[in-house]
């Protein structure tokens, strides 16, 4: 059974830093294709931040420059360090982590930027 567990969210100002982790546990981590998404109140879900099996990563134009997206395949994990955060960044960020045909999710994390 695949589980994703997202943690890091949390109250920040303006300006200010978080670093969020994604761990997935009950398959082969180094297969996976990894987003990060958001959801703002009211809004879709958007994709943020993707980091594919091979390395390469990807990101949202909003976000280019302050955000990055990595993996350390021993700890099954990938973080999303996200800097100089605006209040527009506010939202719950999921992991989906992707293996082949199917997707997992994990239940999210609050991040609120705000003075």
């Amino acid at each position: 059974q695949v589980q994703v567990v997202e943690s890091g969210g949390g109250l920040v100002q303006p300006g200010g830093s978080l670093r969020l982790s994604c761990v997935v546990s009950g398959t082969i981590f180094r297969v996976l294709n990894i987003h990060w998404y958001r959801q703002a109140p009211g809004k879709a879900r958007d994709l943020v931040a993707s980091i594919f099996n091979e390395g390469t990563t990807d990101y949202a134009e909003p976000v280019k420059g302050r955000f990055t997206i990595s993996r350390d395949n021993f700890k099954n994990t990938v973080y999303l360090q996200m800097n100089n955060l605006k209040p527009e960044d506010t939202g719950v960020y999921y992991c989906c982590a992707v293996e082949s045909i199917y997707n997992y999710w994990g239940q999210g994390t609050q991040v609120t930027v705000s003075s």
